[in-house]
């Protein structure tokens, strides 16, 4: 139960401001040199409580595979310039 909820509690945490807004966060169409570094989205999900295991880009997306303190998996996406979270953690693939 309590890791349901953490992990619960960790995915809001993190998609809380994509799914606020009434459009829905995409993947960036800037050129890389406009993208947000890596080590930003690393720090941002470190301090919400995550490890990091790997951070790729793709398609204006950053994917990051992370483990939370119970050890439970995550995927998640972000808009490499803005690190916003995206809906659909795969959403640079395509």
């Amino acid at each position: 139960m309590f890791r349901a909820l953490a992990l619960v509690a960790a995915a809001v945490l993190i998609a809380g401001p994509a799914l606020a807004g009434s459009t829905a966060v995409t993947c960036s169409k800037s050129p890389a040199s406009k993208f947000q570094p890596q080590s930003a989205l690393e720090s941002k999900l470190k301090a919400s409580g995550l490890k990091v295991k790997k951070i790729k880009t793709e398609n204006g997306c950053y994917e990051a595979y992370t483990v939370d303190a119970n050890g439970k998996k995550g995927t998640f996406g972000f808009n490499a310039e803005t690190l916003e979270p995206v809906a659909n953690a795969e959403a640079g693939e395509g």
